[in-house]
């Protein structure tokens, strides 16, 4: 959802009532938790973010702030990306023993945590997750999945899944081809008679 605002209070007063406090709450808790040296920043598209300066880390993939919490309201919900447990199956199985601890359901991907209430949201595993990774340490991993050797790695794994994917087609066409079998063809009965009567002679 397009939104001018460059400021979180100034685009936090542009929402209608009940995403307002929803996203308010759920910013003020980040914040809370968020280890030193993130910046918030808000951008044109709806979101809210917590990064790594360009100053502290300018080599990222895209040119972009390295995004390590995103707040996100949209249409028919509102999104957390918790970038930092995005394939990290440490801090998605905290979030999940978390909101099923608190007796909340967890609507989220890879990454990204769906919700249109505060009340729907399980705080503690939440804030754990927020709080679990260190600037620092954030961005020695991004640093190390975008290495040459990362992504060395990263196509030849694709290019497996490819070759893997066509050889198990074409096995399956290749039986799907296979030649059935001519029936024998079926005797006359005159046939048969002319046979037996051949064998008494």
């Amino acid at each position: 959802m397009k939104n001018p605002a460059t400021t979180a209070p100034v685009f936090l007063a542009s929402l209608s009532d009940d995403r307002r406090t929803a996203l308010e709450a759920v910013r003020a808790h980040v914040r809370k938790h968020l280890p030193k040296g993130y910046v918030e920043s808000v951008s044109g598209g709806g979101w809210i973010a917590w990064s790594v300066p360009l100053a502290v880390y300018p080599d990222t993939y895209n040119g972009h702030p390295l995004m390590y919490v995103g707040l996100v309201n949209q249409k028919s919900h509102i999104s957390l990306h918790l970038v930092c447990a995005y394939m990290n199956p440490v801090l998605q199985a905290k979030l999940a023993s978390g909101f099923k601890a608190a007796g909340k359901k967890l609507d989220m991907g890879k990454g990204c945590l769906r919700f249109t209430k505060f009340e729907e949201l399980a705080l503690a595993p939440i804030a754990e997750v927020v709080a679990a990774v260190p600037m620092d340490k954030y961005i020695a991993i991004a640093k190390q999945a975008h290495s040459p050797e990362a992504r060395r790695a990263r196509s030849a794994e694709r290019a497996k899944s490819a070759t893997g994917a066509k050889a198990v087609k074409s096995g399956k066409a290749a039986k799907a081809a296979k030649p059935v079998k001519a029936a024998k063809p079926v005797k006359s009965a005159k046939a048969a008679t002319s046979k037996k009567r051949a064998k008494k002679k």
